[in-house]
């Protein structure tokens, strides 16, 4: 069975493995791009990349329901421990097998602090590694940074790259991480939410496959990848 990725608008995303669902920063209430609500999806576990409240969104809500675990770094964990979740806490670096694969926690050059101020340690991407050996990266909310040249030597199937400048790697930088990733396919994420981070993801595909060997994969909010 193919692994499939779904893009629910912002930085929200799903991957579907092994008959398990996981979720990447579920932001749907109060997210305007958002293609379905908090109710509708389903989790076996869900991967909260940093504390802004725009990809913690509807975590405690989505996990209460279907009892999933969380995966997070220590801070973000503990502060999702309290609110009576299940979780498992990772740091940068640091991976573990999973029942839907091999996760690490990657750098990420950003900001985090929980929704009500405390602190979220430090921001992450995540580096997963499937049963099929295939390895997707969710970058997550970053910044361009050198080291994703050695994130890349793993053998990138699939990258999901911010795009939106502002808050995260802008289109030009975003290029460039794609250059240091080297992915086989890659899916542009975090615009167009708000105008402050407006883009035209279709230029940067073209861009993409222009200029690098990686196929450049446009979705619309609830459309769906396979790999």
């Amino acid at each position: 069975m193919s692994t499939k990725v779904t893009w629910y608008g912002h930085a929200s995303m799903g991957v579907h493995v092994d008959d398990m669902n996981i979720l990447v920063d579920p932001f749907f209430s109060g997210n305007p791009a958002a293609a379905v609500d908090a109710d509708s999806v389903n989790a076996d576990f869900i991967l909260v990349s940093h504390g802004h409240g725009d990809h913690v969104g509807d975590t405690i809500q989505i996990a209460r329901r279907t009892g999933a675990t969380v995966i997070a770094n220590s801070e973000v964990a503990n502060w999702l421990r309290v609110q009576g979740l299940n979780v498992h806490a990772q740091h940068i670096g640091g991976g573990y097998h999973h029942p839907f694969g091999y996760l690490k926690l990657t750098l990420a050059l950003h900001g985090s602090s929980m929704p009500d101020g405390s602190y979220g340690g430090n921001p992450c991407g995540f580096l997963l590694t499937t049963s099929r050996e295939e390895k997707l990266y969710f970058a997550c909310d970053t910044g361009l940074f050198g080291d994703m040249r050695l994130i890349g030597e793993e053998g990138i199937a699939l990258a999901v790259l911010p795009i939106g400048d502002n808050y995260t790697m802008g289109p030009d930088d975003a290029l460039r991480a794609v250059h240091f990733l080297k992915p086989q396919a890659v899916i542009p994420i975090h615009y167009n939410t708000w105008d402050l981070i407006k883009q035209d993801p279709e230029a940067w595909a073209v861009r993409v496959e222009a200029e690098t060997d990686a196929h450049a994969v446009v979705l619309m909010p609830g459309q769906q990848y396979s790999l």
